[in-house]
């Protein structure tokens, strides 16, 4: 199973297991969900299923017609994952989370928008913001350019660096930051990106131009899957009920 790197908690620990009771093996591969598409739409990486966050990345392999069958198992929005040991700790709770971020010395990490969805939304969250409080020019000074090299890290790396300090938040998916025990700061409705976005936006890198999605996972099985069987075992128990629960207990929507 290739997987979006946000899902790596659930997908090695109560997925395997529950996967594993019923004689099924999973080995994984977690990397930003639009990099895997690539990937796989070229050949690369010959999973059995795909599971995307967002449909962007699921439409780069349907493109390449290498998708049987694909529906949406999960939903979530957009957090801000921080330590509670954390030097500013205090101040998410007393403070707009778009001020504590802006303070002298403060480290966000993001990933790369390129290659993940989920450093596109992050992105998406600091241009709604900047209409939902009225605020011209908070993106730039919250990421600076898009491809900021001091704040992107790879996807799956992102929430353990806030846990050993090394970055003092992150964006995040609201089911992320529990299995590390962090604390998260909610955003509003308008801008986390769980429903339509308030506002237009759209980010422009290169050629490529994208707008916010719903924030839905989907699971792919593959034309010419190495296992068809189990892929499909696999996406009919993700869809079902005892699926479901295992996702709802790790925060999913």
């Amino acid at each position: 199973v290739a997987y979006a790197g946000s899902m790596g908690a659930v997908m090695e620990g109560p997925v395997r297991a529950a996967l594993a009771a019923q004689g099924l093996e999973l080995r994984g591969r977690a990397q930003g969900a639009t990099a895997l598409a690539r990937l796989i739409a070229a050949g690369s990486l010959r999973p059995d299923v795909f599971l995307s966050a967002t449909a962007e990345p699921l439409r780069i392999v349907a493109a390449a017609g290498k998708v049987a069958r694909s529906a949406p198992f999960a939903h979530t929005g957009m957090v801000i994952a921080y330590a509670p040991g954390s030097r500013f700790a205090a101040e998410w709770k007393q403070r707009p989370w778009w001020q504590v971020m802006q303070q002298p010395g403060f480290r966000l990490g993001r990933s790369d928008p390129r290659t993940d969805p989920q450093g596109r939304n992050f992105i998406f969250v600091c241009r709604l913001a900047e209409q939902y409080y009225h605020q011209p020019g908070l993106a730039q000074r919250l990421l600076g350019d898009v491809l900021n090299p001091a704040q992107i890290f790879t996807e799956a790396s992102l929430e353990a660096r806030v846990e050993t300090g090394q970055l003092d938040a992150a964006p995040a998916y609201r089911f992320q930051p529990a299995p590390l025990h962090l604390e998260f700061v909610e955003l509003p409705g308008a801008i986390n990106l769980s429903t339509p976005p308030a506002f237009p936006v759209e980010l422009t890198i290169g050629e490529a131009t994208w707008r916010p999605e719903p924030l839905d996972f989907y699971a792919a099985v593959l034309q010419g899957a190495p296992h068809p069987a189990a892929a499909r075992r696999f996406a009919a128990w993700i869809e079902a009920p005892a699926g479901q629960k295992i996702l709802k207990d790790a925060g999913y929507g």
